[in-house]
């Protein structure tokens, strides 16, 4: 019952992050706060033992992505950075997967974008909100399969299904 109070809060928030930087261009503090709190809650009174990991998996991401955000002029937002960190708290050590699966996915987007525009694509602004979310919701539904298949795969050599 906790993992799905736990799953129906985040959907929530990638849902409500995914249309308002759709439609506004911008991740709302408010937004991230209220789903940082609700998840808080969830994890200490269902889950607390999942806390370091979790506290790990939101750190790890919302300072990859800062380091992202520092060294691009106008690019990433700290929207984008603050949202990767309320993933990691989510799904721990699986924000992983879905942060890689964030960045294939606005990749192909940026590639439609310059195949549609040409070197106008450049001054259009990409919303990496919408990725992210897409991401998160591959990290909730898979993203712990995915990790113990690459720790399977690469770490002890012994590859097993992905699904």
């Amino acid at each position: 019952m906790a993992a799905i109070s736990l799953g129906l809060a985040f959907v929530s928030v990638l849902v409500t992050v995914t249309v308002t930087d759709l439609e506004r261009r911008v991740i709302p503090n408010a937004i991230l706060a209220a789903g940082t709190v609700v998840g808080l809650a969830i994890i200490v009174v269902a889950d607390p033992g999942s806390l370091p990991e979790r506290a790990i998996g939101a750190a790890a991401a919302g300072g990859f992505l800062l380091l992202g955000a520092v060294g691009s002029r106008d690019g990433m937002g700290m929207g984008d950075v603050k949202l990767a960190a309320v993933m990691g708290l989510y799904l721990g050590a699986a924000v992983g997967p879905a942060l890689a699966v964030a960045f294939a996915v606005g990749s192909l987007a940026g590639l439609v974008l310059v195949l549609r525009h040409g070197t106008a694509a450049r001054t259009r602004a990409l919303p990496f909100g919408p990725c992210l979310s897409l991401g998160g919701l591959v990290g909730l539904w898979k993203g712990e399969e995915m990790v113990h298949w690459y720790l399977g795969t690469f770490l002890t050599g012994q590859v097993g299904p992905l699904i």
